[in-house]
């Protein structure tokens, strides 16, 4: 999932929806998807969510589609290791199948699918609309709009900026110890953690350099005298915003109602 929260640019009509209103429906997705315990409802979100990166992958093929799919082939990956965590740890229930003397339960199967479906359906959404909005813009907004201090909005927008950034960077360290004949496909996943766990120390001594760099420019800049004046883009609520909004609003009510 490299750079899964990069910004994608593109004319769809995700794209040109208020930044607050798609991190406010993606918060009401998320809530509904805990909400809901019925399987078709949160297979149906899932849906929902994949739709979304049809509408958002839009005709410019800005590979939001793409990378829908590939954050959820990770969280399908993840699912499949908490789906075996769930049916190990649960004990309650009546045994609908037996290893030797361990039973797994029906209750223990119920349990693993619903926390499968909820974890891919309050995912999702977030990565999704962060991936067709502007940082800046959403910045702006949260300092103009909710009177959120800058620099409260700076750390936020930055800790997103910096997450591919350091996933781009270990993806470097990798290639680069593979060049040096490191072969880190091996199936024994504590072997695996043991190989990766040392490339962290290059990445944490980068990743401090960056930062101070960062700060650096942002001092440069003025970062001590921006407040919510210095926002002199406007952003306005458009009607495709708010029938989105009552949509995520339909979607919460209605998995509180199921």
């Amino acid at each position: 999932m490299k750079g899964f929260l990069d910004y994608l640019p593109g004319s769809s009509v995700l794209h040109k929806m208020h930044p607050l209103v798609k991190i406010f429906v993606s918060i009401l997705i998320c809530a509904a998807s805990f909400c809901s315990s019925n399987y078709y409802y949160l297979a149906g979100i899932i849906l929902f969510n994949i739709l979304m990166g049809v509408v958002g992958n839009g005709k410019d093929r800005n590979g939001l589609l793409g990378r829908t799919f590939g954050i959820l082939k990770g969280l399908i990956k993840m699912s499949i290791f908490l789906f075996i965590l769930q049916l190990l740890v649960i004990r309650k229930g009546e045994p609908v199948f037996m290893i030797g003397s361990f039973a797994l339960t029906d209750i223990a199967f119920q349990k693993a699918i619903l926390l499968v479906l909820r974890l891919m359906g309050a995912t999702l959404p977030l990565s999704i609309l962060i991936s067709v909005t502007n940082l800046n813009d959403l910045s702006n907004t949260l300092v103009k709009y909710l009177h959120i201090p800058y620099k409260y909005a700076f750390t936020f927008t930055s800790a997103i900026r910096f997450i591919p950034v350091f996933s781009t960077e270990m993806s470097g360290i990798i290639e680069s110890q593979n060049a040096r004949g490191v072969d880190f496909e091996v199936k024994n996943p504590l072997k695996k953690l043991g190989m990766i766990l040392p490339l962290c120390f290059p990445l944490l001594i980068s990743s401090v350099r960056k930062i101070e760099s960062t700060a650096t420019a942002a001092e440069l800049r003025g970062f001590y005298f921006r407040t919510r004046k210095s926002c002199s883009k406007s952003y306005k609520i458009h009607f495709r915003d708010i029938v989105f909004v009552i949509l995520g609003a339909a979607i919460l009510a209605a998995a509180i109602i199921l």
